[in-house]
């Protein structure tokens, strides 16, 4: 196991987390993407790039479970490089065995929901608290219990939209719609 990269692997995300707290206790991470907030997730994404040119993908055999969490933390903030996540979502999947395969789950849904497009495992939620619309309701428990997330209840799987309603949930909002424009999420609607 690579210490010094597993050490440096906590660092990042312990520092994302402590920026993140501090931003949201000072009520300043609900108005679009703090600049703050960006500045860390790129610098870290950027450093992330350099580990894994160097030792490929943080894998929990490379760098230990901790260390490999903390590496997927970084990618699932890099938000505003989809090309990045992506990249690393493909990563992950190749080292499917050697990744905790909740990671892979909320990876994936992350990057289909900034790209307007169902989710698999529902562990992104829109403002309501409810999941965003989902690739297929009646196998989701399914999907969950593969990755170790808990089934939802009846209740809570006829609260998720139909896919249809996708481009009115994400037209609720117009700032995250450009923003996701600008980082190349989206092409304009």
């Amino acid at each position: 196991m690579n210490e010094a990269f597993s050490k440096e692997l906590i660092e990042l995300a312990e520092k994302d987390l402590s920026v993140r707290e501090k931003l949201s206790s000072e009520g300043k991470l609900s108005n679009g993407y703090h600049p703050e907030m960006e500045l860390i997730h790129r610098k870290n994404a950027k450093r992330l790039r350099e580990i894994i040119e160097k030792i490929g993908f943080p894998t929990i055999s490379k760098v230990g479970e901790k260390a490999s969490d903390a590496a997927w933390l970084v990618i699932q903030h890099s938000i505003g490089e989809p090309e990045f996540m992506k990249e690393c979502y493909k990563m992950m999947t190749e080292h499917r065995s050697d990744i905790n395969p909740l990671n892979i789950a909320y990876l994936y849904d992350r990057i289909q929901v900034f790209q307007s497009k169902p989710q698999r495992y529902g562990t992104q939620l829109i403002s309501e608290r409810i999941p965003y619309p989902v690739e297929n309701k009646n196998n989701l428990n399914e999907e969950r219990m593969k990755v170790n997330l808990l089934p939802f209840s009846q209740e809570e799987l006829d609260k998720i939209s139909d896919i249809e309603n996708i481009a009115e949930i994400d037209g609720k909002d117009p700032d995250y719609t450009a923003w996701r424009i600008k980082t190349g999420w989206i092409l304009t609607p």
